[in-house]
This record gives structure tokens, sequence and C-alpha cells, in this order.
């Protein structure tokens, strides 16, 4: 839930007048940057991108082929305060954007993970960097479930405690037009005044599907590649997994399969309680939640609704919301399946990325213009 009442009516507000320019030109830097899915979703709603900082040299070529920021190779642990304000420039709004890894707060972790993982650290080092440079606008995306732990609270009363505005609210994807079931947690902040997310941009009713993502692409067996674009091809299926997609239902579970094809830890009680995997998609909702490995079958409710084999690399970025055209490998260069499936389930869906765009946009323009921007 957001931090403050009446946030719908200023949502509402603000949301009519989205598509107006910003008043001021807002700069901004992305950190934990990935694949480039926050920074290409800000950029399309007007927000000019400096640079993406992420540790990853995997995530170089994509965010840089298909964005006009550049890359920094390095940790933001080790990211310093002259850094961001090389990137910043002459800008009059500064944001400062991110979204730290989210593993340690996954319900995948299942209680795994606590704060001895390292990667906890991260989101405190977000905050000293938005301590040391204090930018105008600050954003953070990450998985429900850091709502509920006390490093997130620091995270929050340190803000409010360096005057920031604060608001945080659980959304679903689906409700700013990503073809996607995927809740995240986002968080808005401002110096300059109260802020919330837009309203849905498309809301319960008219959430994109599945068949509006992906029905036109080429058609495609388990193992192929398509001829002119590498990244959609599927991933091979074993002679089993063959038989099991072919009498799996779009939205069903593997518990209507016949029984000689169950898996033995599925018939197991403790394997009961895991009916998604092994499925197909259904072509007139939004997809399931992608992850890292939405390439395989049996990792998630990733079959194609119609085809017999899994979703391809393309299809799960267009899932993602990214565009047809965005590359994530050179051109010649083998496809690493991993890689590129990581790249994709970790990134921020383009159209979120859009949306807290124009958030921010909306906010700037709600501003009397006779009120001052700090400095």
């Amino acid at each position: 839930m957001a931090r403050r009442s009446n946030s719908a009516k200023r949502a509402s507000k603000s949301d009519k007048i989205s598509k107006k320019p910003p008043n001021f030109e807002i700069r901004a830097v992305d950190l934990f940057c990935g694949a480039g899915g926050l920074t290409l979703g800000l950029e399309n709603a007007g927000i000019n991108v400096a640079m993406g900082i992420d540790i990853d040299p995997a995530c170089e070529y994509p965010f840089e082929a298909n964005n006009k920021a550049k890359f920094l190779k390095k940790s933001v642990e080790d990211v310093s305060e002259s850094e961001l304000a090389d990137a910043y420039g002459d800008a009059k709004i500064t944001l400062l954007a991110g979204c730290a890894p989210c593993q340690p707060f996954s319900t995948y972790s299942k209680g795994k993970s606590d704060e001895s993982d390292e990667r906890w650290n991260l989101l405190l080092q977000f905050g000293r960097m938005v301590n040391e440079s204090r930018p105008h606008l600050v954003t953070m995306e990450n998985v429900p479930m850091l709502a509920h732990q006390k490093v997130f609270e620091k995270f929050v009363q340190s803000l409010e405690g360096i005057g920031y505005h604060v608001s945080h609210q659980v959304v679903n994807c689906a409700d700013y037009g990503v073809p996607q079931q995927r809740n995240r947690l986002v968080l808005l902040a401002s110096r300059l005044g109260p802020i919330d997310l837009i309203a849905p941009t498309s809301p319960s009713g008219k959430h994109k599907t599945v068949r509006k993502a992906i029905e036109k692409l080429p058609k495609l067996s388990a193992g192929e590649c398509d001829e002119k674009d590498p990244l959609h091809q599927a991933s091979e299926l074993s002679a089993l997994n063959l038989k099991r997609i072919r009498v799996s239902k779009p939205g069903g579970t593997w518990r209507d399969w016949p029984e000689e094809l169950v898996a033995e830890c599925h018939k197991k009680a403790s394997g009961k309680t895991y009916p998604s995997v092994y499925g197909r998609m259904g072509w007139d909702e939004p997809a399931p939640t992608m992850t890292t490995q939405f390439f395989g079958f049996g990792n998630g409710r990733f079959g194609h609704p119609e085809q017999d084999r899994a979703i391809s690399l393309r299809e799960g970025a267009i899932i993602q919301s990214f565009p047809k055209s965005y590359k994530f490998a050179p051109k010649g260069v083998p496809i690493r399946r991993k890689t590129i499936g990581r790249l994709i389930g970790n990134a921020v869906p383009v159209k979120l990325g859009e949306a807290i765009g124009k958030s921010f946009i909306s906010h700037l323009n709600n501003l009397d213009e006779a009120q001052a921007i700090p400095a």
C-alpha cells in the first residue's frame, strides 16, 4: 500500500497530464541497470538517462546498443559522489533510479537468505548514494517481500530523515501495459513535494494478453531458431517432455496429465504443492511472472499456448515489454541462452519504467510554477 492517503486521487489527476513534456529536463543515473529495461522506460517517458551502472559485464552490450546512456561496469559500493555529479552535469533536476538484486527478498529464497547475505547491503549502498548526492528524485523497484524487511524500513526512514517525501506501493505490472502478471514494489521519492505513481494505464479488464503480445511471431518447433531473429529460439525438449507438453492444457498444470507422465517428485506429498510448473500459458490473459529461466518448459508455466515448446527468448523479452527490435547480443555472436534469459528475467519491465518516468514528469508539472527548485 502507499504510505499516504488520497494517493489515488492525486494519481488520477497526474495521469491526465502525464503526456506533457517536463517543465525541466530530468537527468537520471540508473543503478543496477541490467540490460536497460528501466532506462528505456524512463527514456520513453521523456527522461534523459545519462548513465547506467552494473557489475555484470553481460549488461554492457544490450544497455548501450539500445539506449542513449553510457554504461559503467562497477559495483555500486565503489561508485563515488563525484562520478554521479559528473553524470548529472548541469541538469536542473536529477534522478537516482535503481533496482537492487531481488533474490535475497524473493519468495523463491524460501527464507534461506537473511541479513548476513551481502546482497542485503546493496540497498543500504543505494541509500548512501542518495545521502551523498541528494538527487531531487529517487525511485526503486523490487519484489513485494522487500516491503516487510527491516532493511527497507531503514531505507525509507533514511530518505525521510533528509527531507524526501516518500510513497511506495505494490503494483501489478499488467496494470501498466505489461503482458504479464508481475507484482512489484515501487518506491518514489522527491525533495520537491508529495509524489505518487500515476493511475493504472491498462487496469483490470484491459490487460494486454499473451495473444496480443506474441501471437504473430513466426512459429517454431522445440530446438528451432528463427532465421531472421536469433533471439527467437526455443529450447530443446526431451522425448518425455514432448509427450508432456502435448497433453498440457493452456492455463493447466501437470495434474491434467496421464499418471504415467507425472514426475515421481510430484507424486509425493511434498511435490503436490508445486502445480505451477510444466504448464502452458493461456492466450487470452497476461503471462505468468517471467523468471530468469522462463525459456525452460519445466521451470514454470512457460509452455507456448499452442506450439509444443517453451517460449523463446524473444517472446520472453516481449512479455517483459521490451520492443521486438531490442538487441541483447552483437550480430554474429552465438546466443548464450542462460545469460540472456537471466538478463531478460531480471529486467524491470519497460512499460513499468515508463509509468515511473511519467509519474515524475507529472509530479514536476503539478508543482507551482513559482516553487523554487532546491540546489
